[in-house]
């Protein structure tokens, strides 16, 4: 194949070169010998430049856009996407804005505080959840639940409910729930709760969900005419050519390009970072799995309580009628005796 990213990357290293290290080094050679072949395959392209990195991969985008590297990055991005300057305080610990332990889908979950004390979750799902808006809901409650504690706790008695502030949660798609592709024309849903009356409230829940999978589909070979397009086409395209046309109308990203294939050259490291995506993601799809066989076997059951429901009702109609025709028999009984003793006194007279 031909390894085209090269001429902008001179650093990225031949096919021939990774391989050679990877035979060398009995670990190594053990660990790329267990991956499946599309695997293998996915690998060595992007590490000699025939694709792009998978920058959704968890470890590569902590590597990239982590806050306590360089906040300037995740700054950026999510002040493209908020449509406001965005300044990061701290990276605040996420173990406390999930209601219950869950097997996750997601790829990477991130929570920041923001410099007028917003709170903002960065969700990427690999696989989208079911009912994403019911989820999205309780956690964004959780997340603001975990402020008010905090902001009460702090000031005390001076506590007032105005110091609460917003809470934003963004989810990005890999693969989308069906709900988005009603929409195949948008990708960015903005969501925040309205009143029908008019009347001017500070609810302060908000939500954007982007299903990239809708963004690659629009923008596939076209140009890229917003930052926030650029940010998104970053992370989730990784045809050659999509990485090259975004340098070229955003130069900006070049430099982040390079730190990504500087890594590639730690081949140990980067083999480790993408050998625990590969189980990540294997652990994902047999949660979804089992999910979707989880919601079958639930619909299954409840079309199955229905039957037993509607049964048991023409049961209960055909008792009755049973009843009624045992009624109208025993009733003929009585008339055709009545009958045979009328023909009998007749005879008699």
């Amino acid at each position: 194949m031909q390894n085209r990213l090269k001429e902008y990357f001179p650093l990225i290293r031949e096919r021939k070169e990774v391989l050679a290290e990877i035979q060398e080094n009995p670990q190594l050679s053990h660990m790329f010998d267990g991956w499946r072949k599309e695997q293998q395959e996915e690998f060595l392209n992007f590490c000699t430049g025939v694709r792009g990195v998978k920058l959704l991969y968890d470890s590569f985008f902590k590597e990239i856009m982590n806050p306590e590297y360089d906040a300037e990055r995740l700054e950026e991005f999510l002040s493209e996407l908020l449509k406001q300057r965005v300044k990061i305080v701290k990276v605040l610990p996420n173990d406390s804005v999930r209601i219950a332990a869950e097997n996750s889908l997601l790829i990477t979950d991130l929570v920041v505080e923001l410099a007028d004390g917003s709170l903002a979750n960065l969700e990427i799902q690999k696989i989208g959840y079911r009912f994403p808006g019911e989820r999205a809901s309780c956690y964004s409650a959780d997340l603001l639940l975990r402020q008010y504690k905090r902001i009460r706790d702090e000031r005390k008695k001076k506590f007032s409910y105005k110091d609460i502030k917003p809470v934003y949660t963004i989810v990005l798609f890999e693969q989308s729930p069906g709900e988005f592709h009603q929409f195949p024309d948008i990708y960015l849903h903005s969501v925040e709760p309205k009143s029908d009356s008019g009347i001017s409230l500070n609810l302060i829940q908000k939500y954007l969900f982007i299903p990239l999978d809708i963004f690659k589909k629009i923008y596939h070979n076209k140009s890229i005419i917003s930052k926030v397009d650029a940010w998104l086409a970053f992370l989730c395209m990784d045809e050659a050519e999509d990485v090259i046309r975004l340098i070229s109308e955003y130069p900006r990203f070049k430099p982040l390009y390079e730190e990504v294939y500087r890594l590639c050259l730690d081949t140990e490291k980067i083999m480790g970072l993408f050998s625990k995506e590969l189980q990540i993601l294997d652990e994902n799809t047999v949660q979804y799995m089992m999910d979707e066989m989880q919601d079958t076997i639930n619909e299954q059951q409840n079309t199955i309580d229905e039957m037993r429901e509607q049964l048991g009702e023409k049961e209960v109609m055909i008792a009755e009628k049973n009843y009624v025709i045992a009624d109208k028999d025993a009733a003929i009984l009585a008339l055709q005796k009545r009958i045979k003793e009328l023909e009998s006194e007749q005879k008699q007279l």
